[in-house]
């Protein structure tokens, strides 16, 4: 880690810690009401509780299969799909308007036709997950393949290369700052869709955790929650980034 690196974690944290305390600010002059808004510690004592009694591990973890499969699954129908359509003119020419019909539309009003299909499920979440997530990825991934530099291009005629040697040593390549972008994007949906859905279909999970503390008014356990999805966005976001950083380190040279 470099000194700038180490300036922005520092300042990062300073950031957070004093939202705390103007949280902790808040609550201890009762500006909101405790029943909308705990004190930081009544919010830490929940988040301990809630793992020691087993029920925010169990949650946690179910959350983060849904995220993870969800997220996988999108990953591999949108690199593909991406790929088929950034190589092909056909493709782009006859796919590509029905895909700008379809990517407008948030995945929440794909919720009720996931329902009629597959119920109130896990299946419906992953399939609601999927679904979200995928278009970041399959557009980065059509994009970047499509915009290959003319001369590489070129490069592979020369070389005589197949389809599927241009598309694994050239295309995918290039495309690769694209495809990672659209991951990033993807796994925010991911994280969204699939809180949504749980809280929709009362499975176990976090969604189910948050959606119950609000209606019961306990307001520690709410924020335990939503502290626990902020962690999960942050672990996923770093993750990524590091992947992207070994991924793309070609481009540093």
């Amino acid at each position: 880690m470099n000194r700038r690196d180490l300036s922005l974690g520092l300042g990062s944290i300073a950031v957070t810690a004093i939202l705390v305390v103007i949280w902790h600010l808040v609550a201890a002059n009762r500006l909101v009401a405790p029943v909308f808004l705990p004190a930081p510690g009544a919010a830490f004592d929940a988040l301990m509780r809630g793992f020691e009694t087993g029920r925010l591990s169990s949650s946690t973890y179910s959350t983060i299969e849904r995220i993870f499969l969800g997220w996988l699954l999108a990953s591999v129908l949108g690199i593909a799909l991406g790929a088929w359509i950034g190589l092909s003119s056909f493709a782009r020419t006859y796919v590509t308007p029905t895909l700008e019909l379809l990517r407008p539309l948030p995945a929440s009003a794909a919720i009720p036709v996931a329902i009629t299909f597959f119920g109130l499920s896990d299946t419906m979440v992953l399939v609601s997950v999927g679904f979200g997530a995928l278009w970041p990825m399959l557009l980065g991934t059509a994009y970047g393949v499509a915009a290959v530099d003319v001369r590489l291009v070129e490069v592979s005629r020369v070389m005589r290369l197949s389809r599927w040697h241009y598309l694994r040593m050239i295309a995918l390549p290039n495309a690769m700052p694209d495809i990672l972008a659209g991951m990033r994007v993807g796994l925010v949906v991911a994280l969204i869709i699939t809180v949504v859905g749980e809280m929709l279909t009362s499975r176990p999970g976090l969604g189910q955790f948050v959606m119950l503390a609000a209606r019961s008014f306990r307001s520690a356990d709410l924020y335990a929650g939503i502290i626990l999805l902020g962690l999960i966005g942050l672990v996923s976001a770093l993750a990524l980034a590091q992947l992207e950083a070994r991924l793309l380190r070609w481009r540093g040279r």
